[in-house]
């Protein structure tokens, strides 16, 4: 119980600039804060572009007690440098060279038979987006909007937070938990995905509200 509590007190809420009635397209604003370096190859004419792993949005004690800085910098220093640093290797010089990286995400997920770089990129998206998502001193109840959908579709914000909680809790293996809407059902879902899926690849748009409620799951669900 204290645990979730814990984690409840990190989380934000942060909406599309469109708002929740557009489109999947709507998420991009999220993702191009991973940047891309431009640059061209000494023996060719061929413009190759490099994603570059963002600084942390805070400094990485700033989460502490809910996440170490020890725990902060394994995650971010390893993982996610690991996933950004090895897509730049997988595509460089393919046809993904030079592809946003929502782009790359949609084309190697495949239809559900995912290419050899969709892990990386997926990953890369899902984990910069995961520390957007908290903040020092953030969390409660969101306001405007989200609130008012999140009392429709969920009954009431207590509601979603026990459920939310349970999808989290609940997720096999290695994987994610994500407050989405669907555009063509006009209403928010409570999304499970593994390993490297996210909600772009199914078509829904995704908001930062209580993403970090999984945080104290991490050893099991953020890889």
């Amino acid at each position: 119980m204290a645990a979730t509590a814990s984690a409840n007190s990190l989380t934000s809420a942060f909406l599309p600039p469109q708002g929740l009635n557009g489109s999947s397209k709507s998420l991009q604003w999220r993702t191009q804060k991973l940047q891309k370096q431009f640059g061209r190859k000494s023996d060719s004419a061929t413009i190759t572009a490099k994603f570059d792993l963002n600084s942390p949005p805070y400094p990485m004690d700033a989460l502490e007690p809910h996440m170490s800085s020890r725990t902060f910098e394994f995650h971010w220093g390893k993982h996610h440098r690991a996933y950004v640093d090895n897509l730049n290797k997988q595509i460089e010089g393919t046809e993904l060279d030079g592809k946003t990286l929502e782009d790359i995400i949609l084309v190697t997920y495949n239809k559900g038979a995912p290419l050899p770089a969709f892990n990386n990129a997926a990953q890369a998206w899902n984990h910069q987006f995961f520390w957007e998502s908290m903040k020092p001193n953030g969390g409660g109840e969101p306001s405007g909007e989200l609130l008012e959908l999140i009392n429709r579709d969920f009954g009431s914000y207590d509601t979603f937070v026990k459920e939310f909680k349970a999808a989290a809790a609940t997720q096999f293996g290695s994987g994610w938990a994500w407050l989405a809407y669907k555009p063509e059902d006009k209403k928010l879902a409570l999304v499970k995905t593994p390993n490297a899926e996210n909600p772009l690849v199914l078509g829904y748009t995704v908001s930062k509200t209580h993403a970090a409620l999984f945080l104290l799951f991490m050893g099991f669900h953020l890889t």
